[in-house]
C-alpha cells in the first residue's frame, strides 16, 4: 500500500485509463497490484487478444452447440463475417426504429384507444434485465411509452403487474421475447398477460410485437395470430448479451431512448478495448486485475457500489453477465474445474449504511468497484441548487461519501477500482457495458474457460421438467384413488417415484396450499379436489 498521499497521486495518474469518445474513465490505482503486472502479463495477453480477434471474426465460440458468438457484430455490422449477417443486422436496426417512429406517431394504434402509452415488456433473464436496465437509467422526464415488465412466473407477482395497467391495459402494447419461444416463465407470462386483455374485450395480437427466434413456437403463434410486428433474434446472440439485439432495441426504441447512440457508445469502446496495448486497453485492464484479485480462481468477491440511483440495476446486469459467463466446472478442454467470480451490490450512499461496515473491517475477501457519474442530473440544465449546508450541495455530499468510502477501505487494505462516467446517457451507458462485455471474456480466455455457454441452466431447466411431469402423474393417479386418498409414501411407491420423494412431498404440499387439484385430508395424506 502506498501510504504518501503524494506518490499515490501520481500512481493513480499514471495508471488512469480513459476512453475520451463515451466519457468513460478506469482507476485501479487502488487494487494493490504492482506495477510489473502490466508487463508480466503482456505475453498472457497477446493469446488473449488472439482468441478475441478469432472471436470476432466468426470462429467457433460453441462447439457442443456449432455456433458463432457475434455480439460484437450489433454495433460494427461491417466486421460480421458474412455480407448476409451484415445486412440482417442493419435492417433489423432500421426497422426497431421505424416500428418505435410509426407507434409514436400513431400509424400503428391499439384496438380501443387513440394511441399507445404503456409497454409491457414479457421475458426473462438476459430478454429482462438488459431492458430493465435501460429503462430505468435512461427513463427521460417524458418516456414515449412506460415501460413495465413480467420477468418471473411468479403468479403474484405477475397479478401486481397487470392490476397496475388495468385501466390503461387498452393503451398497453406487449413485447413478448423468447428466442425459442418456449421458455416457460416468459409463455406463462404471455398467457396471463393474454387472459387480461381478453378479460377486458381486447384481442392480444392487437397489442403484441414478438422478439424470438425465426420459425420458433413463438414466431409461427405470433405470425398464425397477425401480431403487430415479429423481429428476429440469432443464434449467434446470447441472451445475456443480447440487449443491442431487438432484444434490447425494441423496447428502447418504443421508450424513446436514442438506439443508435447506445449502439455508437459500445462500438467506440470497442474500438479501445481492441488496443493490443495492455496499459491502454480498459477491458484488458479490468479483466487482469480481476485475475490479480481472486488469484485467477474466484478467490474474491467483485462488489458493485454504483453510485447512482438510475444505475441500481448495474449490479443485477451483471450478475448474470460475469457469474453465468464465468462460472463453469470444465476447462475449454474439458477438464474438471471450478472458475466465476461472485458479483453483488447496490448502490452508493445507500450501502454505507448497510454492508460497507463489514467491506471495511470484516472478511478481506472481496474487490469493489465504484460506478461514478460526474454529471449530477440527467438532463443538463438551469437548476435553483439547493444548498443543505453553506456552499454544499446533495451532490456534494454524494461525491463526498464515494471519496471517504473508497479512502476508507483502501486505509484497511481493502482492494477497489473506480470507473469513472463523465454523464449518463445513451452513449455512455453502451460504452460501459461493452467495456464488461469484452473484459469478460478476456477473463474467460486468461482462466482457459468458455464464457459463451451456460450447462448449468440447461441442466436445471431440465430437472424443472421431471418435476412437473411427476406433479402430472401424481394428480392422474389421485384422481382414481377416491376422497381417502393417499400417503406419501404410497403415491411414490406406486408412481414408481420413491427416489423422488421429496420433490413429491414439495408438489402436493404447494397444491393443497393454494387449494388446486390436491387436499390434504390427514398429516401426509392427498386426495384429489372433486
Amino acid at each position: 500500500m502506498i501510504e504518501d498521499k503524494a506518490a499515490l497521486y501520481r500512481f493513480q495518474k499514471k495508471h488512469l485509463c480513459k476512453v475520451r469518445g463515451v466519457g468513460i474513465t478506469l482507476d485501479v490505482s487502488r487494487m494493490g497490484f504492482p506495477e510489473s503486472l502490466w508487463t508480466d502479463m503482456s505475453p498472457v495477453m497477446r493469446g488473449v487478444f488472439e482468441a478475441m480477434d478469432a472471436l470476432e471474426g466468426g470462429a467457433i465460440a460453441n462447439p457442443d452447440e456449432e455456433r458463432m458468438v457475434g455480439h460484437y457484430w450489433l454495433r460494427a455490422p461491417h466486421l460480421a463475417p458474412e455480407q448476409s449477417l451484415s445486412d440482417a443486422i442493419q435492417q433489423t436496426t432500421n426497422d426497431v426504429i421505424a416500428m418505435a417512429d410509426a407507434v409514436h406517431g400513431k400509424e400503428v394504434v391499439p384496438e380501443k384507444a387513440a394511441r399507445f402509452t404503456e409497454l409491457l415488456v414479457i421475458g426473462i433473464g438476459g430478454s429482462a434485465l438488459g431492458p430493465q436496465l435501460t429503462a430505468d437509467a435512461l427513463a427521460g422526464k417524458r418516456n414515449k411509452l412506460n415501460p413495465h415488465f413480467l420477468d418471473n412466473t411468479d403468479p403474484d407477482g405477475i397479478e401486481r403487474t397487470l392490476l397496475g395497467l388495468k385501466s390503461k391495459l387498452k393503451s398497453t402494447l406487449a413485447v413478448v421475447i423468447s428466442k425459442s419461444g418456449g421458455t416457460p416463465e416468459t409463455r406463462n407470462g404471455m398467457l396471463l398477460a393474454k387472459a387480461a386483455y381478453e378479460a377486458q374485450g381486447l384481442t392480444f395480437a392487437k397489442h403484441a410485437i414478438a422478439v424470438t427466434g425465426v420459425g420458433s413456437k413463438l414466431d409461427q403463434v405470433a405470425e398464425g395470430e397477425g401480431w403487430l410486428r415479429r423481429f428476429p433474434m440469432w443464434d449467434w446472440v446470447g441472451g445475456r448479451t443480447s440487449l443491442m439485439s431487438a432484444v434490447g432495441l425494441v423496447p428502447m426504441a418504443l421508450q424513446g431512448i436514442n438506439v443508435r447512440l447506445l449502439l455508437e457508445g459500445a462500438a467506440l469502446m470497442d474500438e479501445a478495448t481492441r488496443e493490443p496495448d495492455v496499459k491502454k486497453n480498459p477491458a484488458a485492464r479490468l479483466a487482469l486485475m480481476w485475475h490479480f484479485a481472486t488469484g485467477g480462481k474466484g478467490e474474491r468477491q467483485m462488489v458493485m457500489l454504483p453510485y447512482k440511483d438510475r444505475l441500481v440495476l448495474l449490479s443485477k446486469y451483471l450478475q448474470q453477465l460475469v457469474m453465468e459467463s464465468l462460472g463453469k466446472a470444465q476447462t475449454l478442454e474439458g477438464d474438471s474445474t471450478k472458475q466465476g467470480i461472485t458479483v453483488f451490490g447496490n448502490k452508493g450512499s445507500t450501502d454505507q449504511h448497510a454492508y460497507v461496515q463489514q467491506l471495511r473491517d470484516g472478511l478481506d475477501d472481496f474487490f469493489a468497484t465504484f460506478v461514478v457519474v460526474m454529471q449530477e442530473y440527467a438532463t443538463p440544465g438551469k437548476r435553483s441548487e439547493v444548498e443543505v449546508e453553506p456552499g454544499i450541495t446533495a451532490g456534494d455530499y454524494l461525491r463526498g461519501f464515494y471519496m471517504g468510502t473508497r479512502t476508507a477501505l483502501y486505509e484497511s487494505g481493502r482492494p477497489s477500482m473506480t470507473i469513472l462516467l463523465d454523464k449518463l446517457d445513451a452513449k455512455s451507458l453502451g460504452g460501459l457495458l461493452a467495456l464488461y462485455e469484452r473484459a469478460v471474456g478476456y477473463y474467460a480466455t486468461l482462466v482457459n474457460i468458455n464464457a459463451y455457454h451456460q450447462p448449468g441452466v440447461e441442466a436445471g431447466k431440465k430437472a424443472a421438467g421431471v418435476v412437473l411431469d411427476l406433479q402430472k402423474r401424481a394428480v392422474e393417479h389421485l384422481r382414481g384413488v377416491g376422497a381417502e386418498g393417499m400417503t406419501v409414501e404410497a403415491l411414490a411407491e406406486a408412481l414408481g417415484a420413491t427416489e423422488q420423494i421429496e420433490d413429491l412431498t414439495f408438489i402436493l404440499e404447494g397444491l393443497a396450499a393454494n387449494k388446486r387439484r390436491v387436499k390434504r385430508v390427514r398429516t401426509s395424506t392427498y386426495a384429489a379436489l372433486s
